[in-house]
């Protein structure tokens, strides 16, 4: 029999168990309403709180040159700054007095700062003065990490920081037009900057997690893709080399009353340029420093009329398709003539009626010769072998390069029937001017040039530059007979003992290219001057063009024959060419 006393406890249990039971059943039952009865919407809540992320930036790969000298490199550096107001309480805390008093710190600050003392204590006297809580006051900006660490180390709590990744140009000036800039926001503006984005610029990477409503990081939902680091290019131009011709077609163009120059120096074998230099230049790392009408290369965006330097092709024209020699036949030329149809073309100096051989009109420069040598071809001949030379294809696509000017021979007139001869009615670079001479020096054999060498990936991975074009665009003994003539040219021609370059046997020929004025004619009195050629003869290693942009002292090409001369002679020493070995061919006749 059950008593009442063990009915009580008994109850009590059930009754108990029944609400835990409860307890348990609603909580099922919210728990399934979460999970399953309402779990798209509350997901759909919950996601209003997910999905942050945080930028990693990467960084921009560098440019170097042909030996591995960095031009171009993105470094972190830092912005400091300070509290006066927690200065200020550092400084009256009697009870913990600072280990190193303001006016002591304030003196190491400035040392490592490169600041003046006294104006650095003034500046924040001040600023306190002008308002007594402000908590911010700017030290100095774009300090580098030796400074960074010796700021740390003076453990002064009211000093802060922030870094920030920046473009230097170690070495200045040096090749800047080529080298290019970014803006402030970190964007490729010009030059090699622009051109090797593909390769330069980084991937940035990101860290995303998850918040709840409190914004707390949710433990495990943290991701992170690191960033990749831009690739490094390297270029085929030789900075101490690109150097020394920025300061030599510096100090000759201000000789020369000149306002601009460039020297152009191209591998014969490789078709590399292994210097782009030009005056006015820009430093990237001080651009407010030059004129905005210097930031960018003229070298591969400017055009001119070649002239002179272009009378070559017409050779080369000519003796490939009318059987004429560099003694065979002669043509009869005045310094001006009156043709058939009417055109009137004049020589730069005055002289008599002369019976020229093909090498006598280069050596003399004659146009009224070379108007008659030319015109033992067709038009479409000349215009097919202007193309060969590169007339009218850009060298290396560098940005905004130009491709040159070639009018179809549709479009030639009485008088640029004529003038298409001697390098007049068409433009070119001094890189495409450089290119046709690489041809003939290289028997014949035209190769592109070139200015990248690669692009190294952060990882190592080397992506060399695409090879070259290499195509014969004239045959080898046209080429030897040229350069025969262009020995000849720097020879026998007016400038010869300005550019003898002692030991080598070298090749010239002058241009002197009108300057349009923008209404169809001409500058008065005022040129475009060029001189090119390469050396050694007996072994052509490499071609270098000279120009001057309005040269006031000489006005003629001759005007570029002392920058000639030095910048050929300081790429023999550069690169350690032997001297000539085989003494030159008799001279070649100029007239019959």
């Amino acid at each position: 029999m059950t008593t009442r006393a063990t009915r009580s406890p008994r109850r009590r249990t059930v009754v108990a168990l029944a609400v835990i039971l409860s307890i348990l059943g609603a909580f099922i039952v919210r728990l399934v309403d979460i999970q399953v009865v309402s779990a798209d919407e509350h997901v759909a809540q919950s996601l209003q709180y997910l999905g942050d992320k945080t930028t990693i930036p990467g960084q921009r790969g560098s440019i170097v040159d042909a030996n591995g000298t960095v031009l171009a490199e993105s470094v972190t550096v830092y912005d400091w700054n300070m509290d006066p107001k927690a200065m200020n309480a550092v400084e009256t805390d009697e009870e913990n007095p600072p280990k190193l008093p303001w006016a002591e710190a304030s003196t190491k600050i400035a040392e490592i700062m490169g600041l003046n003392a006294d104006e650095l204590r003034s500046g924040v006297e001040a600023a306190r003065a002008e308002n007594p809580d402000t908590q911010w006051y700017q030290l100095a900006k774009g300090l580098n990490a030796k400074q960074y660490t010796e700021l740390k180390n003076l453990k002064l709590a009211y000093l802060h920081h922030d870094s920030r990744e920046t473009r230097v140009y170690p070495n200045g000036a040096v090749a800047g037009n080529v080298i290019g800039f970014l803006n402030g926001s970190g964007e490729a503006q010009a030059g090699i900057e622009q051109m090797e984005t593909q390769c330069l610029a980084p991937t940035n990477g990101e860290e995303t997690y998850r918040k709840g409503t409190n914004d707390v990081v949710i433990p495990g939902s943290e991701q992170r893709t690191d960033a990749v680091n831009g690739g490094s290019v390297q270029l085929t131009i030789n900075s101490d080399l690109n150097w020394y011709m920025q300061q030599m077609i510096a100090e000759e163009a201000q000789a020369q009353g000149a306002q601009g120059g460039t020297v152009t120096v191209v591998e014969v074998k490789t078709g590399k340029i292994r210097a782009a230099a030009e005056w006015p230049t820009v430093d990237p790392n001080n651009l407010n420093g030059s004129s905005p009408s210097s930031w960018y290369s003229k070298l591969f965006t400017y055009a001119f009329e070649p002239g002179s330097t272009f009378k070559p092709v017409t050779a080369a024209a000519i003796m490939e398709n009318a059987g004429v020699t560099p003694t065979s036949p002669t043509v009869s030329a005045s310094s001006k003539e009156h043709f058939p149809n009417g055109a009137v073309i004049n020589d730069a100096f005055v002289h008599p009626t002369y019976n020229y051989t093909l090498a006598g009109a280069l050596i003399d420069s004659s146009n009224v010769a070379l108007s008659k040598f030319g015109t033992m071809v067709s038009p479409d001949v000349r215009f097919d072998y202007l193309q060969r030379f590169g007339v009218g294809t850009q060298t290396v696509g560098f940005p905004s390069e130009t491709n040159g000017e070639l009018h179809p021979t549709s479009e030639w007139d009485n008088q640029s029937l004529y003038t298409t001869t001697f390098g007049q009615h068409f433009t070119v670079t001094a890189p495409q001017v450089a290119g046709a001479y690489q041809a003939i020096a290289n028997g014949g054999e035209k190769i592109g040039l070139s200015l990248i060498e690669s692009c190294t990936d952060a990882d190592g991975t080397v992506h060399k530059a695409a090879d070259p074009e290499k195509k014969q665009i004239i045959k080898p003994e046209t080429a030897a007979e040229l350069t025969r003539m262009l020995e000849n040219v720097a020879v026998q021609g007016g400038n010869a003992e300005r550019i003898k370059v002692p030991g080598y046997r070298v090749t010239s020929k002058t241009g002197t290219a009108q300057i349009p004025d923008g209404n169809g004619g001409y500058k008065a009195g005022v040129y475009y001057t060029s001189m090119v050629g390469f050396a050694p003869v007996d072994d052509p290693q490499y071609v270098v063009i000279v120009t001057l942009d309005q040269p006031t002292r000489i006005t003629s090409s001759a005007a570029t024959a002392s920058a000639f001369q030095k910048a050929m002679t300081q790429v023999m020493k550069t690169y350690r060419v032997m001297p000539s070995t085989v003494p030159m061919d008799a001279l070649l006749p100029k007239f019959e």
